[in-house]
């Protein structure tokens, strides 16, 4: 990777940045604690209640705004407090440790929320809390957790209609917790300033547009590759790369990965390969006979994120995430494609 910091890395954290800043103005404060005294958690805000949000099982009515948010979906706690609220239970995903944040999260809790599970949430201390809204719009989507969710008898933002497991779009996802917390207006800024530093990468990097890549994982068993929908592929697309139509064309319903056998090595050729570690070393891979004879491995096409901050920030599929992710990626794509 090359050692100047590139023009885009700066003007990717001015964009962020700028549009962060604008989200404080805004809410008075970066982030406010939600177990403060009422209307503080959503500063004046733009949103007007009660609201009504579509999500998969149905229209969820959100009475007044919310004072004790829990959020349990991957990413809904950043992106909550990217928009200037802090949860006061919430989910660690990618396995941070603390309160859930990794280095991506200019925003930080005054108080670290209770950490309540991912996969299996701790029912009883969440409902020690006393929720008054719980957000989980990107998780497995399950109906038996929707209603295990909902026996609270507080509003639950799930994932949005036609939405698969762990597959909430980020701009999704972002629409859906602004509306909740009545931050719409600063989740469009948000938006709007991630879209411009993913077609500024694009402008600086025109050697993108078109290549095949692959998103591939390796774990403890085997590897596996990532297809359309998932949040890692969309981060790819979204630099102009096109997912590989052989990795595509094994894609099946509701199914995030296509699993990848030692007899389908083949399956990680491509223009690029990206890999991600899960809970795997770097060596692992590298020193892998098989991985290292794929054609575009051996012809250093290859990528390897072996820094597990950039590695989860890219996974978080969150606009924190995204931007410290462009800031460390997208000069090695380009290094590996000059090979």
């Amino acid at each position: 990777m090359r050692s100047a910091p590139p023009r885009l890395a700066r003007r990717l954290r001015g964009l962020l940045a700028a549009s962060l800043a604008v989200v404080a103005l805004t809410t008075g404060c970066a982030a406010t604690n939600t177990t403060d005294a009422a209307g503080s958690s959503g500063g004046n805000g733009d949103g007007t209640f009660p609201v009504t949000i579509q999500t998969e099982f149905g229209d969820v009515t959100i009475p007044k705004r919310p004072q004790r948010v829990v959020a349990l979906g991957w990413s809904d706690a950043e992106t909550a407090l990217a928009l200037g609220v802090e949860p006061v239970g919430a989910a660690d995903w990618l396995g941070v440790g603390g309160d859930g944040l990794g280095p991506w999260v200019t925003a930080r809790y005054t108080k670290p929320p209770v950490m309540l599970g991912t996969l299996e949430v701790n029912m009883e201390a969440l409902a020690a809390l006393r929720p008054d809204l719980i957000l989980d719009t990107r998780s497995d989507g399950t109906k038996e957790r929707y209603e295990r969710l909902s026996e609270l008898g507080v509003p639950v933002v799930g994932i949005p209609p036609g939405a698969k497991a762990y597959l909430t779009p980020w701009e999704k996802q972002l629409e859906l917790v602004g509306k909740a917390l009545g931050k719409s207006a600063e989740a469009d800024k948000l938006r709007s300033a991630m879209e411009a530093a993913f077609a500024r990468a694009r402008k600086e990097h025109p050697e993108f547009a078109g290549k095949h890549v692959v998103a591939a994982a390796r774990t403890a068993d085997a590897y596996s590759a990532y297809v359309d929908g998932d949040g890692r592929v969309e981060f790819l697309k979204r630099l102009g790369f096109v997912n590989s139509p052989k990795v595509q064309s094994l894609a099946a319903k509701d199914q995030f990965t296509v699993a990848v056998s030692k007899e389908r090595m083949d399956l990680l050729d491509a223009d690029l390969t990206v890999m991600f570690l899960i809970g795997q070393t770097p060596e692992k891979v590298t020193g892998d006979p098989l991985y290292r004879a794929v054609p575009s491995v051996k012809a250093g096409r290859s990528v390897v994120l072996s820094d597990k901050a950039v590695s989860d920030a890219f996974s978080s599929a969150s606009v924190p995430g995204m931007t410290y992710a462009l800031d460390k990626v997208v000069p090695q794509f380009a290094e590996a494609l000059t090979e």
